[in-house]
């Protein structure tokens, strides 16, 4: 029986990718890197910004230090964060509301699972923050996906055991996670057809909750 559901939050709760994206390009672009694209940004899903970074770093040549890594990761996250200011609870993504209702009017515990340090204010800004029961982000761990610590964060705050936890992801170093960390795997958008997650879905609005939680 389910106990949790940790939701992971782009692309799952909400969509910030073309954000990340705008972001990615403008740092891309600043450092003399032109052929950063949208193929590029989709390897970025779920994965820690440092490993994101070198997504961008590897599409030049040159070579640098960690501090000047460090010092182009706080770039990105800044053009980011300031679009983030027009995120409203108008970029929830369809179906949400409404599959958080379903869940805890079971009794169902919420949690957010997502590798963003960004995540408290992303649900702050979308009205989503009160709907949670726990948050584990990027503030609360050092590793990133498919490493599942960020979902076994998220349960050990929830008081919940991994294997009553079901984790809902669209990227499948998300799904790679949530199994290997001993949870059931619900896998949407990006990810609907990874062999490995448990249910799928386009969205969660077409999730079949009641084949799930009956």
């Amino acid at each position: 029986m389910i106990k949790a559901v940790i939701f992971d939050l782009d692309g799952v709760l909400v969509s910030t990718d073309v954000l990340h994206y705008k972001a990615w390009k403008q740092l891309a672009e600043e450092i003399g890197i032109h052929s950063y694209c949208e193929a590029d940004n989709v390897r970025q899903r779920g994965v820690s910004r440092m490993a994101s970074l070198e997504v961008v770093l590897e599409k030049g040549d040159k070579t640098y230090t960690e501090d000047e890594k460090l010092a182009m990761a706080e770039r990105k996250n800044n053009i980011y964060v300031k679009s983030l200011e027009t995120l409203s609870a108008a970029d929830v993504l369809p179906g949400v509301e409404e599959f958080i209702k379903y869940i805890k009017d079971r009794g169902i515990l919420t949690a957010v699972g997502s590798a963003s340090k960004n995540a408290p204010l992303i649900l702050e800004k979308t009205e989503l923050l009160s709907s949670m029961d726990a948050v584990s982000c990027g503030l609360d761990t050092t590793k990133s996906k498919p490493d599942p610590e960020v979902f076994l964060v998220a349960a050990k705050k929830l008081g919940v055991d991994p294997e009553l936890c079901m984790v809902v992801e669209d990227s499948d170093a998300g799904i790679k996670a949530a199994k290997s960390g001993g949870m059931t795997a619900l896998a949407v958008g990006a990810a609907k057809d990874n062999s490995e997650a448990d249910y799928s879905a386009e969205s969660l609005a077409e999730v079949d909750c009641e084949k799930i939680f009956a």
